[in-house]
C-alpha cells in the first residue's frame, strides 16, 4: 500500500504541475486542448490563474508530500493525505464552476479518494 501510495502521489504531482505550467505558458488552453468557454461561470478570463493555483495548491503539496514519503518523514501520511484533500477540492471546485467536465474528473476523483483513504490507513499505522 505505501508504494502504491507513492505512485499516485508521483503522478498527481507531475500531472498537476505539468498541467498547470502549461496552462500559464499557453492560457488560452489550446496546448490542453481546452476552451476558455468552459470558464464562464468564473472570474477568470484565461487560464493563466487556474494554472498557478493548479501548480501552488495540487502540484506543490503533492510534491511535498511525495519528498517526504521519499524522506520517511514522520509526518509524510499527513501530507499525503493534504494533497489528496487538495486534489478532491480541486475537483469539487471545478464541479461547482466549470461548464464543462471531461472523463478525466472522475479518474482524478478516483485517485484523491484513494490516496485519502490509504494515508489515512497508514496514519493509524505510522510509528513516530
Amino acid at each position: 500500500m505505501k508504494f502504491f501510495l507513492l505512485i499516485l502521489v508521483a503522478f498527481v504531482s507531475l500531472t498537476a504541475l505539468l498541467s498547470g505550467l502549461l496552462l500559464m505558458s499557453i492560457p488560452d488552453g489550446s496546448i490542453l486542448n481546452l476552451s476558455v468557454s468552459i470558464l464562464k461561470n468564473t472570474h477568470f478570463s484565461n487560464f493563466q490563474f487556474p494554472g498557478f493555483l493548479m501548480v501552488l495548491i495540487v502540484g506543490l503539496v503533492n510534491l511535498l508530500a511525495l519528498f517526504y514519503i521519499m524522506q520517511h518523514h514522520p509526518l509524510r501520511y499527513n501530507y499525503a493525505l493534504a494533497g489528496g484533500i487538495a486534489l478532491l477540492m480541486w475537483i469539487l471546485v471545478q464541479f461547482v464552476f466549470v461548464s464543462e467536465l471531461f472523463w478525466i474528473n472522475s479518474l482524478f476523483t478516483t485517485i484523491a479518494i484513494a490516496i485519502i483513504l490509504m494515508s489515512y490507513q497508514l496514519k493509524g499505522k505510522a510509528i513516530i
